[in-house]
């Protein structure tokens, strides 16, 4: 068998770029008219001004979302993930999950990490060693630990090789451009 491609290291640095409550639309970060744009330069525009009007200029490259429960409920349009990919978002851990919002990012080769707690005992701007194949989040600054849900073997080898598509191609031995 072919080994698989590893596009995504296991461990990864960064800081807590916004906290999300529960029950949160994901189409809200980039305003709902703005659903089927594809444009990054719009994307970049809209990303995130009604939460906050600079944000695009603080968040860096290996960021992290943090959510409540059921994060990404609604429609699951993957515009809003795809801007917030685009600032330096590197993936979401949260309480919980929308099933279809879940399903659309593993697929697209987002890490999304369960982890009861974690948006409550973080702040933003903490920074953050992420272990998303183990599911553990150290905050060093506050001696801090959790402890989530690893991802099934599947979700671990879509994420690793940067989506889904990366991952059958791989797997039935034709090469990603």
């Amino acid at each position: 068998m072919t080994a698989l491609p590893q596009v995504l290291p296991d461990v990864l640095t960064g800081r807590v770029a916004w906290i999300f409550g529960d029950d949160h639309d994901i189409d809200l970060m980039i305003g709902v008219e703005n659903i089927k744009y594809t444009d990054p330069d719009h994307l970049h525009s809209v990303c995130m001004k009604a939460y906050e009007e600079d944000f695009t200029d603080k968040v860096r490259e290996g960021d992290w979302l943090v959510g409540g429960r059921n994060f990404g409920y609604g429609h699951p349009h993957y515009v809003a993930m795809t801007a917030m990919r685009n600032e330096g978002i590197v993936g979401v851990i949260a309480e919980s999950f929308a099933p279809g919002f879940w399903r659309g990012e593993v697929s697209n080769g987002m890490p999304l990490l369960t982890v009861p707690g974690v948006s409550s005992a973080v702040e933003r701007w903490d920074e953050l060693e992420v272990n998303w194949r183990e599911a553990t989040v150290k905050v060093a600054s506050k001696g801090l630990e959790l402890q989530g849900q690893p991802l099934n073997e599947r979700g671990q080898e879509m994420i690793a090789a940067g989506g889904r598509y990366a991952l059958l191609l791989a797997e039935h031995g034709t090469k990603v451009n």
